[in-house]
């Protein structure tokens, strides 16, 4: 009797719990706020050459709008860096909207030498495309170079083609690799006697209406105007002195001081083209998508949409006068109020608490080499093609031949491998030889070979990022690294392309919809960006997706 009790208890425990379990199971499949978040619209914010420094640099002179909300209302991932070299544009675009590296997105450079050809090449330069907006050659572009898919093909794809992907920027390859495959369009500026935003016939026959009515508006003219300081600059205490030799001028300049007068500049200086050097260009790139937010209606219904966004006049400020100038400074301080102000139209057409947006750089930048030298830091500049006489005397002397170099590109160099099969020795011989002869020129810390590339696996150091970089297909024979600090490239401005922590830290925060309040110090990585999206949104990876998704910045998970 007490076991017939007994059994009868546990078959009823046992309904209960499987029942219960089920239940749990139901509710679970009832909604889908477990398995992904549903934004209304995505915002990939890339800013061209900004250090993570330039947050905690210029912090406490930042509104509350813009940089600052991102930090203190979203997540700031603090040791964010790039896995891979070279750290230029068109590589950071493709590798932070791939979830990969170059090695497998195909990006490895802004140009590039295409062995299979014997031409250089363009990221995102395509002949068989014609251009939209402009009678110039500006606009044959594509992403017909990236080999692998995007976060924003992929959100296209899982929305069957209803979700929009418009990617804007000033710099061509800024939009057009952000878009991906399948983007509705990508706008890029076109200066010259122009001033106006242009597109390729790979997107449309066409611009639309929004677009042609924002370049009838003359939108670009009203910043004709002198660049003067946002603030006084004798508060601008977190950068350099104003006046110094460190810095580049603009045509018809004497002093690198403010203020620039760009009417006065303007013929000498590409006309409209000049913009892209000044602040105007990002406050230019704000005006364009705010234009673009109505004139697409996007964010304005339950199919998630995108907005690829490159404020890439950063760069060229720069690229210009360096990273310790009063002019980079400026140019941040006034991209917080542009930040701001879009952050608001964001608010008003979306919805606050409707949009995700993620905002990082393509790359860091180093400080120029002569002023680290000169503060006895271990620096310098050297120039490069002063070696190359040296080194067709060892190619001769070596190898009967100088052929047995098809060119030098990128710091890499790409052997003629029919002269090397005339040779008594293997490709990786000759590839040995001529690492070990670079290893010794002045400036060169490391020189890998593409064979080293193949045969091994590196999880670390500098020759992880180097092999991160290095695309089977398209890279080179031998890669050269400078020391830190070292530079060959004009004796004022920044530049970048290392794979040392000046090039590779850059920001990375998240913020709105699914997203957590918080920071982290744990070390994240550019392709973990896009994998992050796929697992917010609950779609799938890019196809060559090596990334991983930062845990911590997702909320309800």
């Amino acid at each position: 009797m007490i076991r017939r009790v007994l059994s009868l208890c546990l078959t009823v425990v046992s309904i209960v719990f499987y029942a219960s379990e089920g239940f749990g199971q139901q509710k679970s499949k009832a909604g889908d706020g477990h398995l992904r978040t549903s934004p209304k619209l995505v915002v990939g914010i890339v800013v061209d050459q900004m250090r993570y420094d330039y947050i905690t640099r210029f912090y406490h002179r930042f509104g509350d709008d813009g940089f600052k909300r991102l930090v203190d209302e979203g997540f700031n991932c603090k040791n964010n860096h790039f896995n891979y070299a070279p750290t230029t544009t068109g590589p950071g675009h493709a590798s932070v909207y791939t979830a990969t590296t170059p090695a497998t997105h195909g990006i490895i450079g802004n140009n590039w030498y295409e062995k299979t050809t014997g031409e250089d090449v363009y990221c995102a330069g395509d002949d068989s495309y014609e251009s939209v907006g402009t009678e110039s050659d500006a606009g044959k572009m594509s992403p017909h170079r990236l080999t692998v898919t995007t976060i924003t093909d992929q959100l296209r794809l899982a929305t069957q083609m209803r979700g929009k992907t418009i990617a804007i920027a000033i710099k061509d390859r800024g939009a057009v690799l952000p878009g991906g495959h399948t983007a509705n369009a990508a706008y890029w500026f076109h200066g010259g006697d122009e001033g106006k935003f242009i597109t390729s016939s790979f997107y449309m026959s066409k611009l639309p209406k929004w677009a042609d009515d924002f370049n009838a508006s003359k939108a670009a003219e009203n910043y004709k105007k002198p660049w003067t300081t946002l603030r006084p600059i004798d508060s601008y205490l977190e950068s350099g002195i104003d006046d110094n030799v460190y810095e580049g001028l603009f045509e018809g300049e004497n002093a690198p001081v403010f203020p620039h007068d760009l009417p006065k500049l303007w013929d000498a200086n590409g006309k409209f083209g000049l913009l892209s050097a000044t602040p105007y260009g990002n406050s230019l790139t704000a005006d364009f998508a705010v234009a673009a937010l109505e004139g697409e209606k996007l964010g304005t219904d339950d199919i998630p949409d995108f907005l690829a966004i490159s404020f890439s006049s950063t760069d060229y400020v720069g690229h210009k006068y360096g990273v310790n100038s009063k002019e980079v400074q400026d140019v941040y301080m006034r991209l917080d109020e542009d930040l701001a102000r879009f952050f608001k139209a964001l608010d008003k057409k979306v919805g606050q608490g409707e949009y995700t947006v993620f905002l990082t750089a393509d790359h860091a930048g180093m400080d120029n080499a002569a002023y680290l030298k000169d503060s006895k830091i271990p620096a310098g500049n050297i120039k490069w093609n002063d070696s190359k006489p040296k080194f067709d005397a060892f190619l001769k002397s070596t190898f009967g031949t100088t052929d047995v170099v098809e060119v030098f590109s990128n710091y890499q160099f790409f052997l003629d491998q029919d002269v090397v099969k005339n040779l008594e020795m293997s490709v990786r011989e000759v590839q040995e030889t001529i690492a070990n002869e670079v290893l010794t020129y002045e400036g060169v810390e490391h020189v890998y070979t593409a064979d080293q590339m193949w045969q091994n696996e590196y999880t670390d150091g500098i020759p992880h990022l180097i092999q991160n970089g290095h695309n089977q297909k398209r890279s080179g024979d031998v890669i050269v690294v400078l020391k830190p600090d070292y530079v060959s490239y004009s004796n004022t401005g920044s530049t970048h392309g290392s794979p040392y922590t000046y090039d590779t830290h850059t920001p990375l925060l998240f913020y709105g919809k699914g997203i957590k309040m918080g920071s982290t110090v744990m070390r994240t990585e550019i392709p973990d960006i896009a994998a992050t999206l796929a697992v917010l949104l609950g779609i799938a990876f890019p196809s060559g997706a090596t990334g991983k998704p930062i845990v911590a910045v997702l909320g309800h998970r």
